[in-house]
């Protein structure tokens, strides 16, 4: 990581202390149990955490450097109000930092760009689209789904997840579709700025989910409604819902929460289910010309492959206790072979982290780097950061 990136990364400022009002010496110490570095986890306080009445003036002060921390608001509900505030410690090996709150007006807050950005994208059929500084993806919607049904050209039926490989840190989800509006297909074509060149199909692309029943994987059809929580310099989120699926028998309901964090490659996704006790999440396997990692007991599978004319991993990531097992499920099926975790629900719930590595972008330029990444990545979600409020 250059010192470039780093300064943009850190996201904080020095302020003089006209530009706040101190609370009553209220709190914050997060603290680091592993022995790696930690930033780009994202520490979540609402008003209950913190005894306020409203979010909106609260800032977030590093005690030691007495910088303002960037921070960002979410209305959960969509009723106005807001219920989370966002911020992204940076925290040395077996450490703590303690932050103090403030009051602070909104002038003086710290502003970043919006990276961390999704929309719905009517204007290419119904895609929902979402990106961070790392990676981008899309996923498809009801009126696709009707065209195939309906034998109309240019539709799309899956609830596969698609990896739009990007190479830069600004967003392209926005030029990408207008330059698709001018010209269709020019995401096809390699640019400066980075191509679609992944192909979904009925596949589960980069982690989206499916049932096993005895020897076979059962999925869903294209997302029938979608809600955008947030965008934001920190995360954005977003809510599909999917028409309930048959799985030889079980009747599945299925509702996708997904967020995705500033300086993360993989997408987080909280899945609200019904008709399973198990829930799958896989991996394309395009061409079956890729390298296999499974690592269930660290809670982490990989697919290394040669694309294009590049390399690319994809990968999978869940707390060591939900996932109970993976499956290299290969079929003649076109697109249906894939790498499987199988995921244990609980209360009706299942959490999982799924994203990609593109040779091109030189973030995880080889195999070794891209899993050196999910370890620790699979490290940390084991063992979370310690958010302790005085």
């Amino acid at each position: 990581m250059s010192s470039i990136k780093f300064v943009l990364f850190s996201l904080t400022i020095l302020i003089c202390s006209s530009c706040f009002k101190e609370t009553k010496s209220k709190y914050i110490v997060v603290k680091n149990s592993l022995t790696l570095e930690r930033s780009f986890e994202t520490v979540e306080l609402t008003k209950e955490i913190l005894n306020v009445n409203n979010l909106n003036n609260i800032g977030i002060k590093d005690v030691k450097s007495n910088e303002l921390l960037l921070t960002q608001l979410v209305d959960l509900d969509g009723d106005g109000k807001m219920d989370q505030l966002l911020f992204q410690p940076q925290l040395l090996p077996t450490s703590e930092k303690k932050y103090e709150v403030v009051e602070i007006s909104e002038e003086a807050k710290p502003k970043a760009e919006i990276l961390c950005y999704s929309r719905f994208v009517p204007e290419r059929t119904d895609d929902y689209a979402w990106e961070n500084n790392k990676v981008a993806f899309r996923t498809f919607g009801p009126t696709a789904q009707k065209m195939i049904e309906d034998d109309v050209p240019g539709g799309t039926l899956s609830s596969g997840i698609d990896a739009w490989l990007k190479k830069v840190e600004y967003p392209i989800i926005n030029k990408w579709y207008a330059k698709n509006d001018i010209r269709p297909g020019a995401y096809h074509e390699m640019s400066p700025e980075g191509l679609d060149n992944f192909h979904v199909g009925s596949s589960r692309g980069v982690g989206s989910t499916a049932v096993k029943k005895d020897a076979d994987y059962y999925i869903s059809k294209n997302f029938i409604n979608w809600k955008t929580i947030t965008t934001g310099p920190i995360r954005t989120s977003f809510v599909l819902d999917y028409a309930d699926w048959d799985a030889d028998g079980q009747v599945i309901s299925e509702k996708k929460n997904v967020s995705l964090d500033y300086g993360n490659n993989l997408t987080r996704y909280e899945i609200d289910v019904t008709g399973t006790n198990f829930l799958s999440s896989g991996l394309t396997l395009h061409e079956n010309d890729g390298e296999v990692t499974k690592n269930v007991k660290e809670g982490w599978i990989s697919y290394w492959e040669p694309h294009g004319d590049s390399e690319l991993g994809t990968a999978i990531v869940a707390s060591a206790e939900n996932m109970v097992a993976s499956e290299y499920y290969v079929t003649t099926l076109q697109d249906r072979s894939n790498l499987y975790a199988q995921l244990k629900v609980t209360n009706n719930k299942v959490v999982f982290y799924a994203g990609y590595a593109w040779k091109e972008s030189g973030q995880y330029p080889n195999k070794s780097s891209w899993e050196n990444y999910l370890k620790e990545f699979s490290q940390k979600i084991n063992s979370p950061l310690v958010v302790v409020v005085n």
